[in-house]
């Protein structure tokens, strides 16, 4: 039932690649693929990098697999708030993966460390990855309006 979740979800961000709306945007949408993409709700955090402490993102020994959510540290301002707020994609299973950064895209998960930074923040450095179950544990049905 994952795999086709995570399809679903993939789809979903795929029709967006190229995307500008995502800009510094990266968690809502990491969970707009999921929620929209399966007519679902899942528990949401306040930043990529709260996601990341609580999912316990850790590095792998391989690229992270198809729909695991892949973590980076970053900080900058927001609204003259200065935080560490962090980055988050979701992965292809082959190394890339799916995000939002100044237009929805892919890359390698690694290469995200050479992205240049919006103004005001640090270049992101990769934390590690956890499966997509852990975004999933509690979500609830729900129907969405059109994107």
């Amino acid at each position: 039932m994952t795999e086709s979740i995570i399809d679903r979800a993939l789809a979903w961000a795929e029709a967006r690649l190229g995307d500008p709306s995502y800009a510094g945007r990266c968690l809502g949408f990491v969970e707009d693929c999921f929620e929209r993409g399966n007519s679902i709700e899942v528990f949401g955090y306040s930043s990529a990098q709260e996601a990341a402490d609580a999912y316990g993102a850790q590095p792998g020994g391989q690229p992270a697999p198809r729909g695991a959510l892949v973590f980076y540290a970053c900080q900058g301002l927001v609204g003259g708030d200065l935080r560490r707020w962090g980055h988050v994609g979701i992965a292809l299973g082959d190394g890339r993966v799916l995000h939002a950064w100044d237009v929805v895209r892919v890359d390698h998960e690694r290469a995200i460390e050479q992205l240049a930074p919006p103004p005001t923040w640090t270049s992101p450095a990769y934390i590690g990855w956890v499966p997509a179950e852990r975004l999933l544990a509690g979500c609830v049905p729900r129907q969405w309006d059109a994107p």
